[in-house]
């Protein structure tokens, strides 16, 4: 049983399936040594509740979890219809071994391991690490309603209109109720 908080237009189960089914790769914001944020983007596999990437041992990313465990995460399409997570939770290392993660990550994201990028990923010399996060809380949004819903201009009542909503929102500008802070 999941101790995620789910919040937002998604249910449990609709959110594993974006992320289960996507290959947008995660934002993951943490804390550098003298406080200030970090943003790194990750391609992931998400398992058992949790989202599992790999990063080279020496990677910023990795002495900065090291430090401070807390992270905060996005995964948002780029293009309209926008949908997507995002949360907080608390993330763990381990070596991944055998780099099982990083092989399952080729596979998702380069459709195999037969390609330049692929094989000095994979390069023996290349010392991996498993980052796991374990979401503390999960909240989703999905403007695709909204922004298929025809413009007033379109409905033929001569008021223009953003396109975006009766009100003039648009995606990230709090006209949404379930875009509140995650």
């Amino acid at each position: 049983m999941s101790t995620t908080a789910f919040r937002g237009a998604w249910t449990e189960a609709e959110v594993d399936a974006f992320l289960r089914e996507v290959t947008i790769p995660v934002r993951l914001a943490t804390r550098r040594p003298d406080g200030s944020p970090w943003l790194v983007t990750l391609w992931y596999r998400y398992r058992d509740g949790a989202f599992e990437c790999a990063t080279g041992a020496n990677a910023d990313v990795v002495r900065f979890l090291r430090g401070d465990p807390e992270v905060a995460f996005d995964v948002s399409t780029n293009r309209p219809p926008y949908r997507g997570v995002r949360g907080n939770g608390t993330a763990s290392l381990s070596p991944d071994r055998g780099k099982a993660t990083l092989r399952d990550l080729i596979e998702r994201y380069l459709d195999g391991t037969d390609s330049p990028l692929a094989e000095r990923l994979l390069d023996d010399d290349r010392e991996e690490v498993r980052i796991r996060v374990e979401p503390a809380v999960i909240h989703s949004w999905d403007y695709t309603e909204r922004m298929s819903a025809p413009r007033s201009d379109e409905r033929g009542d001569g008021e223009g209109g953003s396109g975006a909503g009766d009100d003039g929102s648009g995606p990230g500008d709090g006209g949404d109720a379930n875009d509140e802070a995650g």
